[in-house]
């Protein structure tokens, strides 16, 4: 419930903050944006709640459990209360997910052209993990 209402507040303060400083919204989002922020939203998600080189930051609120797909680990919630909330969301990248797009949103509302270079950087990234397993399933399927 605390991260809940974390979220929820700070999408109000966002919106508060936005409107006091004349923010226009958009009038609506081009499918190539929703594309490139779903993308986006994607590789953060995986970067943050899988990644070998970040599981320092997830490091005090899990522990590690496994060897994911190429450089991705498994890590699991520990402890209890606000410390295994913490472990749940950074160990879930469908939870990790909804925070992404709301933070790439917000961004992409108050700076649309630095989101997009933002976003279009984590898309080449995304692209550039489905090749490596393309790459590497073509080498498999050959040495069968």
């Amino acid at each position: 419930a605390a991260l809940a209402s974390v979220f929820a507040g700070s999408a109000g303060a966002f919106a508060l903050l936005a409107r006091r400083r004349g923010v226009r919204l958009p009038e609506g989002v081009p499918p190539w944006d929703v594309a490139l922020i779903g993308a986006a939203t994607y590789k953060t998600s995986r970067l943050l709640t899988r990644d070998k080189i970040t599981s320092f930051v997830r490091a005090p609120f899990t522990r590690r459990t496994g060897q994911g797909e190429g450089a991705e680990v498994i890590d699991e919630p520990r402890g209890s209360g606000l410390r295994r909330a913490v472990g749940d969301l950074v160990s879930c990248p469908f939870c990790t997910a909804a925070w992404a797009a709301g933070a790439l949103v917000c961004s992409y509302t108050a700076a649309p052209r630095l989101t997009r270079l933002v976003c279009g950087g984590l898309g080449a990234l995304t692209v550039s993990d489905w090749l490596q397993y393309a790459w590497t399933a073509t080498q498999e399927t050959a040495k069968d």
